[in-house]
């Protein structure tokens, strides 16, 4: 990446807060959290289920449903406008378009009574003002550029036709048909297998650096991170606590919730034993705990750590961390 993309961020997230009321109270989904994505860079944003990341992912396109939700605070620039500021007229022109979005499962996500084709076609038709006939010469286009095979029989075909591989290949295919800027995958492998997760992991990659376009990847699994991101953004309890180039967070981990995903990785070197996990639970929204909002599971726990919040520390260049005890993790 050179100097002058690091001067410019496509998207820049600062200070955002997203709350949730309900009827047993407030549930701060996310707090304070700021990153930014440069042209043609995979950011990965990671943690485990209920820490914010597919909220964050769903306010960067002010999807998030209101009420109950509403983003306290904050703001979300992309390519120098202020999304939290745009109506949703305004929105509609940049969702889809400016900025895609992959989301979890594809069989819930794709119309089950329209075809893949007429669904990519939409899109197009919509954002790019193509007539139908060209805009279904593009959609099979990119369905062969998502190397779903015969892609001018299989645009066709209905989503309960495909696999389900072929199915994320197909949402791949549609967040891609209008060559958005940025690309937000929201666990685009879970429901896959192994070998399947591969080759889209892959594609992915190869679609980006083809399209020199930015991807935020969000999952809870470093195994995927390692083998795509450029950075990555670490969070818990609605807050990023660790930030950096993936080589740093891999190799110079400074935060002990890091440290703790990265040990229950196995490894195929090792000995087969019982893997590693972290205690306890992920702390309830509605009741955070007061000081290090990971200090309950922490083995590194100190009193600094249960009665002040810790802000982020810097460890060095752009790796930030979340901890007081920063310098012995590493």
């Amino acid at each position: 990446m050179n100097n002058e993309r690091l001067k410019n961020p496509i998207l820049e997230v600062r200070s955002l807060s997203v709350y949730f009321s309900t009827e047993e109270g407030i549930i701060k989904a996310v707090e304070d959290v700021s990153f930014e994505i440069y042209p043609s860079e995979i950011l990965c944003l990671v943690g485990e289920s209920g820490c914010g990341k597919s909220v964050t992912a769903l306010s960067i396109l002010k999807l998030i449903p209101s009420p109950p939700g509403e983003i306290i605070s904050g703001r979300i620039i992309f390519n120098g406008r202020d999304i939290t500021k745009l109506s949703e007229k305004e929105m509609e022109k940049i969702r889809g378009n400016e900025i895609s979005m992959i989301f979890q499962e594809p069989m819930t996500s794709l119309n089950p009574v329209f075809t893949i084709g007429d669904q990519i076609i939409e899109a197009i038709e919509l954002h790019q003002r193509l007539k139908r006939n060209e805009a279904r010469k593009k959609a099979i286009e990119i369905l062969g550029k998502v190397k779903i095979p015969l892609p001018d029989k299989r645009i066709d075909d209905y989503p309960h036709q495909l696999s389900g591989g072929m199915r994320q290949r197909a949402m791949i295919a549609m967040a891609l048909s209008c060559e958005p800027k940025l690309l937000i995958a929201d666990e685009p492998t879970t429901a896959l297998d192994v070998t399947i997760q591969a080759q889209v992991l892959s594609l992915l990659k190869e679609i980006q650096s083809e399209m020199d376009m930015a991807i935020m990847l969000i999952t809870h699994d470093l195994g995927i991170v390692s083998e795509i991101a450029d950075r990555v953004a670490v969070m818990y309890g609605g807050r990023l606590v660790e930030t950096g180039p993936i080589d740093d967070i891999f190799n110079h981990t400074s935060h002990p919730y890091t440290k703790g995903l990265l040990d229950s990785i196995p490894k195929i070197e090792e000995k087969i034993k019982r893997l590693n996990a972290i205690p306890g639970q992920v702390p309830n929204p509605m009741d955070l705990p007061q000081g290090c909002k990971f200090h309950p599971r922490c083995s590194m726990a100190v009193e600094e750590c249960r009665n002040i919040e810790p802000q982020l520390f810097k460890v060095n260049g752009n790796h930030f961390s979340r901890c007081f005890r920063w310098k012995d993790c590493c």
